[in-house]
């Protein structure tokens, strides 16, 4: 199974889509904190305005943490598109190129290519939002220095630096289970259909479609958002909170794992019973 993923890792990472998601990221992150260099105090003034006249503030407020909390707000929720590129053209590459059938002549199962291949995928998504926390988290906290952080998320709170890097470590793996619950959306659309261009317009598709559900106030709707994964993707932000909700984030990753496996299980049952002809 480990040479599997290898070389289905191989097979992702030689396609020049695979990068969209990195180099997206390696443009958008420097150019906010090159924004947020030369105006970023003005920025933290503004945002404390109300508060001056009351509070004094002392410290350095604006930091390396600031920064990632802003980026991680800002970009979060535009990283599925980035998701669905690679997720999308996993079986429905192999449909294109003409390979199934070449790739299962192998004395492998089909259950072991599958498994490889979401594994794989999981393996990139980790590897995406490593690649972000490395830029907004690490390269800020360079350029920008430690300090305490303050949020407006739930009221205004002022978090010790010794009390930051672990509400980010928890958050950054919260948000991968939320992206294995976008990719496995794109990875069952991948198993229906034999043009990668398909699934990830429908999984961008369904995404949008789930969020305008959700902001719709309709009360069976708002009674059913409850079920839609893209509700869940942003409980990161919990770990911002204080104290932490966790009852919501257990509940949440339940929901959101329950789409992750429940998507696997779809897809593995559809790739077994699939007629392969090509």
């Amino acid at each position: 199974m480990r040479t599997l993923i290898f070389i289905e890792l191989e097979k992702i990472f030689k396609k020049w889509r695979t990068y969209i998601g990195f180099i997206a990221i390696g443009v958008l992150v420097p150019i906010v904190q090159i924004a947020l260099y030369f105006t970023g105090k003005d920025y933290l003034r503004a945002l404390t305005h109300g508060l001056q006249d009351s509070f004094i503030m002392v410290g350095n407020l604006f930091n390396g943490y600031l920064v990632a909390n802003l980026i991680l707000n800002a970009l979060f929720i535009h990283i599925p598109f980035l998701i669905v590129l690679v997720g999308g053209d996993l079986l429905a590459g192999e449909a294109t190129s003409g390979t199934y059938r070449m790739l299962l002549t192998r004395p492998i199962s089909r259950f072991q290519v599958i498994t490889a291949k979401f594994i794989a995928g999981v393996i990139y998504i980790i590897s995406l939002l490593g690649w972000l926390a490395f830029l907004s988290l690490g390269v800020s906290i360079l350029i920008f220095g430690t300090g305490e952080l303050i949020t407006f998320s739930d009221g205004l709170i002022i978090f010790q630096s010794n009390d930051i890097l672990w509400r980010f470590g928890m958050a950054y793996f919260f948000a991968t289970i939320s992206m294995a619950a976008v990719f496995s959306v794109s990875f069952f659309f991948s198993s229906l259909v034999e043009n990668a261009i398909g699934p990830i317009v429908a999984s961008m598709a369904v995404i949008i479609i789930f969020f305008i559900l959700s902001a719709l106030p309709i009360d069976i709707l708002q009674e059913m958002k409850t079920y839609f994964f893209t509700s869940h993707m942003g409980v990161w932000s919990n770990f911002f909170h204080d104290p932490v909700d966790y009852s919501e984030v257990f509940n949440s990753a339940l929901v959101l794992l329950a789409h992750v496996f429940g998507l696997y299980g779809i897809t593995l049952y559809i790739f077994i019973k699939k007629d392969i002809l090509s």
